[in-house]
C-alpha cells in the first residue's frame, strides 16, 4: 500500500464504487489513510457504500472508529 503513490483518484473512485465487499472498501480506505496518500483527498467517500455497522478483519484486534473496522494490532502499532 505504501508504494501506491501514483494511483489515479478517478480510477480509485470508480473501483471503490463498483466493489461489493464492505470489508475490502473499509480496509482499503483505512490503509490509504494510514499511508497518507495525497490522492485520497480527491476520492469522494460519500459516494462509496461502506455499509452499516461494525466489521471485523480479525478477532481481538484494534477497533478503528473512523471506518468501524477491527484490524490486527500490528497495523495500529506506530
Amino acid at each position: 500500500m505504501e508504494n501506491l503513490n501514483n494511483l489515479r483518484p478517478d480510477l480509485v473512485q470508480s473501483l471503490l464504487e463498483k466493489c461489493e465487499s464492505v470489508k475490502v472498501k473499509r480496509l482499503f480506505l483505512y490503509m490509504a489513510t494510514k499511508a497518507k496518500h495525497d490522492w485520497l483527498q480527491y476520492v469522494d467517500t460519500t459516494k462509496v457504500d461502506l455499509g452499516h455497522g461494525k466489521r471485523s478483519i480479525t478477532k481481538n484486534g484494534v477497533y478503528v472508529s473512523q471506518y468501524q473496522i477491527t484490524v490486527p494490532r500490528e497495523l495500529e502499532t506506530p
